[in-house]
């Protein structure tokens, strides 16, 4: 045949025409040989490719094989050359890929496939190809990190939806505990250290830090962060007012981006090497910021701040909901004209006294009060000047008494204090002090002063035979003791001692 088409007669040689054909094909074709005692290797044959792939010579490649193995990249080289070895222990065709560094200096993902073939001397000889592979590696990076964010983007928006389930379905005075638990679920899905919630003062000029997580080892910071002022804090205040008028975002890479000063080294102090942090909104007002911090350098998600964002939305719809209902709450429990606590809110309280007084002997004491001669007041000067003598008088009991007592309106000119934590004579002294106060202060409506002064009957829990099942027995037993001061001529106080007169 060939002789018929006119080739001329050395083009009929086999390795002439093996070469030719190994041309091409786009990978390196080679014949392998390793000695029985595994200490001399060479390529019996290896395609042209070599050369501009690989950038070694065929020549030396024919000589030695340990050229070859040095563009192995030195992580894999230990892998490949145990995979030959069990290739020629088990006589099964070997398979194996690795980076090998190209002809360029950079390094490239190549497949090797090659059949062995055992010598009569004990030698072996593998028959194969090597390929470059990199276009299919890359690829498959690209499709698993595709697949890997198509993962995140669904893990976090189940991680949203159960998140607002709870704040959807939370109870009123479990608003903290859903914070901690968000703050928790977002600082472990984003892999940072802190996660953290500061509220702002009115004048955006205090920060406190509300609510904090922290990641195992890593300090707590809250203690250290309570109402913060920001005022020497140039910077922050700049970033403070780019939060509350434009809404924005900080981002802070480094912390070598800040300029020198107390905020930065507050911030090396606590070890903070980058953060976030994104403004929290209720009822369209700024009212704080909600952020997450790393210790550590790390390179965030070009998307960070938009997931962050989401994140703060899903607070600021529970804060809002949350001021709302407590709103709503301070309505139903506070009277409307003196803003002090009503009936509704006293009675679940002393029922608390009552308990505590009950298993641990906390006693507590009961004074209620009576403006004297208040339908005369009312006749007098209106409905109006009597409400403002019910507002003055509330001011007053808020300034006479202390913060762990208990004030209340308890219906018309009635108002009841509870007191817990000191003895019958300490409460004696105080509600004198409030008789004096009102009967000495200047009740002014408009041109004219209206005198006014109170009665008071106090009743101790100490006093009752037994713990009674319901505070009723001890407001009696003050309402009592009132009706006694009205008797004896108003402006005094009755208890267990008897009528005393300021």
């Amino acid at each position: 045949m060939i002789k018929e088409i006119g080739l001329r007669p050395h083009y009929t040689d086999s390795d002439y025409f093996f070469k030719k054909l190994a041309l091409g094909i786009p990978g390196v074709l080679f014949t392998y040989w390793k000695s029985a005692d595994a200490k001399a290797h060479k390529y019996l044959f290896v395609s042209d490719q070599v050369s501009d792939i690989l950038g070694l010579d065929p020549d030396i490649l024919r000589e030695n094989a340990d050229s070859m193995f040095l563009t192995v990249h030195p992580e894999q080289i230990q892998g490949v050359e145990a995979s030959i070895e069990e290739s020629a222990t088990a006589l099964k065709s070997w398979w194996y890929q690795a980076r090998m560094k190209v002809r360029a200096g950079h390094y490239e993902w190549f497949e090797a496939q090659a059949t062995p073939e055992r010598q009569a001397d004990g030698s072996m000889v593998w028959y194969g190809q090597l390929h470059n592979i990199q276009h299919y590696k890359d690829l498959e990076c690209t499709l698993r990190a595709r697949e890997a964010e198509s993962s995140f983007q669904a893990d976090f928006q189940k991680l949203i939806a159960k998140l607002s389930t709870q704040f959807i379905n939370l109870s009123f005075g479990t608003i903290d505990q859903c914070i901690n638990e968000l703050l928790k679920a977002i600082g472990g899905f984003f892999g940072v250290d802190r996660a953290y919630l500061y509220e702002f003062s009115q004048d955006h000029r205090v920060m406190d830090n509300t609510h904090e997580w922290c990641s195992e080892g890593v300090p707590a910071l809250i203690d250290s962060q309570r109402n913060v002022p920001t005022d020497d804090f140039d910077w922050w205040q700049c970033k403070i007012d780019e939060m509350v008028s434009g809404n924005r975002v900080i981002f802070v890479e480094e912390i070598e981006q800040i300029p020198a000063g107390p905020e930065r080294t507050m911030l090396e102090e606590q070890g903070v090497c980058s953060m976030f942090c994104v403004p929290v909104r209720v009822r369209g007002v700024v009212t704080g910021f909600f952020g997450v911090d790393s210790i550590r350098k790390r390179i965030w998600r070009e998307d960070q701040a938009d997931l962050l964002i989401i994140v703060s939305s899903l607070l600021s719809g529970a804060l809002e909901r949350h001021r709302l209902e407590r709103e709503l709450l301070n309505q139903s429990i506070r009277d409307p004209l003196t803003k002090l606590h009503n009936r509704r809110y006293l009675m679940p309280r002393l029922h608390e006294m009552l308990s505590r007084a009950s298993r641990y002997e906390e006693h507590f004491t009961l004074a209620m009060f009576d403006l004297d001669r208040f339908k005369h007041i009312n006749d007098s000067v209106g409905h109006l000047g009597g409400d403002a003598c019910l507002r003055s008088f509330a001011e007053v009991l808020l300034e006479q008494t202390r913060e762990a007592d208990v004030v209340a309106r308890f219906g018309g000119e009635e108002f009841v204090v509870a007191f817990s934590g000191i003895d019958a004579t300490g409460v004696r002294r105080i509600v004198s002090r409030i008789l004096c106060a009102v009967r000495n202060h200047d009740f002014d409506l408009e041109d004219h002063t209206v005198p006014l002064t109170v009665s008071a009957g106090i009743a101790d829990i100490g006093e009752l035979d037994e713990f009674p099942a319901s505070p009723d027995p001890l407001i009696r037993l003050a309402d009592d003791r009132l009706y006694a001061a009205k008797q004896a001529g108003r402006d005094c106080l009755v208890d267990a001692l008897g009528v005393s007169r300021i």
